[in-house]
């Protein structure tokens, strides 16, 4: 399988802005300003129609965005993630499209995960973790039986997962511009 290609100009460089304010907002007050990301979106569907053409323009704009939204919406509904995190996936795949969106995706999870683990293992909540995953196993993932406080599970901390999103594009930018 074949590395993707970076995106025409401007694309990488609204991406990578996009990514490293949503990153610092996360760290400072953990939330993705809705007012960012929907500005981003306006913009990357006026830079995805001047590229391509308003019609094929709008459809790689859809197509990524639906492919950033359905790569993060399962976390999101077992309560792994927050809803501006989909959002800013999202709005992401609107920039780069559904291909580049997956390497994306898969960086974002690889970078994310380990920092999630070494987060558990500093903060001593290992035990935690693998009550909460048993507890997790028990419910068979249904979502009318997921585990809640009374059930034996606890938060072990949550992290601000934008940086992750950041860290995971802009890796797979820098990858594809020397790919």
């Amino acid at each position: 399988m074949e590395f993707p290609t970076l995106p025409p100009l401007p694309i990488p460089l609204c991406v990578a802005l996009l990514t490293i304010i949503t990153a610092s907002t996360d760290i400072t007050s953990r939330r993705i300003p809705n007012r960012v990301l929907g500005l981003s979106l306006i913009v990357s569907l006026i830079v995805q129609a001047w590229l391509h053409g308003l019609v094929l323009g709008a459809g790689a704009w859809l197509s990524g965005a639906m492919a950033g939204f359905a790569l993060l919406i399962p976390l999101y509904l077992v309560r792994g993630t927050s809803a501006g995190d989909v959002k800013l996936l999202l709005t992401i795949g609107a920039w780069v499209g559904p291909v580049m969106i997956l390497y994306i995706a898969l960086a974002t999870f690889v970078i994310g995960g380990i920092w999630s683990i070494a987060f558990v293992v500093f903060r001593r909540r290992t035990a935690q973790l693998i009550a909460n995953l048993q507890c997790i196993v028990r419910s068979k993932g249904r979502m009318s039986a997921m585990p809640s406080q009374a059930s034996g599970i606890a938060s072990v901390g949550s992290l601000p997962y934008g940086v992750a999103i950041a860290a995971g594009t802009l890796v797979v930018l820098f990858a594809s511009a020397s790919a």
